[in-house]
């Protein structure tokens, strides 16, 4: 079995930050329950998993939760069963399928024509198998995102795909590696954050919130559109469905929301991912809270330490913000 969590193109992973702030957590929290509200590939959930006994992962992408049920939930699966798909879809040549739904719409764009036939012909064939359960669904499906990730003729995200190049065909099946972890309490749930701060309670929340305008419905819209297989219209360059799981934290109410965030968060400990972008020339790049508004929300709750580290940021061009720095900010909440 081929990827982990961490092996996909994701707009603001964590990834490569991710053992420093592990070692900030361990240093200055303490606590056997942790929250990733806003987790994105989840990669923060698969480096605390170890070190504590209960675990909760949330996000409002419907691909994000399907992905975390596939790596994360506790239910079995037959490997030899997941080997036996993976080898019928290796067999599979484009020249002998029909057209569908995937590559007409994304076909020669975002994939090659002959990758995007496989991809929507995989997808359909994985929602008609009738031996496998929810959890091998799962994987089956995380493992097609993954793999088409891989193969996506983009830069990383689904907002536009790159033109002017002959795309090859890159597609290859392989299937993620789910992980098995003895007596741990795991949570996997696709809520608004806001709400599940309100209903939850826990030693420490990490809070790795969107910073700009930026919607990652959006961004991942074909992502979202194979787990889900509606099969929407689609519209525009980009062949996005009608828009739907918009964030606040993207738009003016940004502050007031994360405000409410932190003001209903009922734990110990508050760790903030946040970045100094906010003085950005391209006008999505701008984060939508200032540090200062940060940190006056987060003193409210408690004592706050801030740690920094440079670091590229993601630039899609427009952007040249010199001295870019990754922030965390942990609370102690009451103190």
């Amino acid at each position: 079995m081929t990827f982990d969590i961490w092996n996909r193109r994701y707009t603001g992973s964590k990834y490569k930050l991710s053992e420093w702030i592990v070692d900030l957590i361990h240093t200055n929290c303490s606590g056997k329950s942790f929250c990733d509200i806003f987790a994105g590939t989840a990669i923060m959930s698969k480096q605390m998993l170890n070190s504590v006994e209960e675990i909760y992962i949330n996000d409002f992408l419907y691909s994000n939760e399907l992905i975390y049920k596939a790596f994360f939930e506790q239910k079995g699966f037959s490997k030899n069963k997941l080997l036996k798909y993976k080898k019928i879809f290796d067999s599979l040549e484009p020249n002998d399928l029909a057209e569908n739904y995937f590559s007409i719409n994304f076909g020669n764009k975002f994939f090659s024509k002959n990758d995007a036939i496989l991809i929507g012909y995989i997808r359909e064939y994985i929602q008609s198998i009738k031996d496998i359960n929810k959890k091998e669904k799962n994987i089956l499906i995380a493992s097609l995102l993954y793999s088409a990730d891989k193969s996506a003729n983009t830069v990383g995200h689904y907002d536009a795909y790159i033109k002017g190049k002959k795309i090859s065909d890159t597609f290859s099946f392989e299937l993620i590696n789910p992980y098995e972890y003895e007596s741990k309490k795991i949570h996997i749930s696709r809520k608004d954050a806001n709400q599940l701060a309100k209903e939850i309670k826990c030693d420490i929340v990490y809070i790795d919130p969107p910073y700009n305008s930026r919607q990652y419905s959006r961004f991942y819209h074909i992502l979202e559109n194979l787990t889900k297989w509606e099969k929407p219209e689609l519209f525009g360059e980009a062949c996005k469905p009608e828009p739907e799981n918009m964030s606040e934290y993207c738009r003016n109410s940004a502050t007031k929301t994360f405000e409410d965030l932190i003001s209903s968060l009922k734990c110990k400990y508050i760790v903030v991912s946040y970045n100094n972008t906010y003085d950005s020339k391209s006008s999505s790049s701008k984060n939508k809270i200032t540090l200062s508004n940060i940190e006056q929300i987060l003193t409210k709750k408690g004592q706050v330490t801030r740690f920094e580290k440079p670091y590229q940021f993601f630039n899609a061009g427009k952007t040249d913000l010199k001295d870019h720095k990754e922030l965390i900010y942990i609370v102690e909440v009451g103190a």
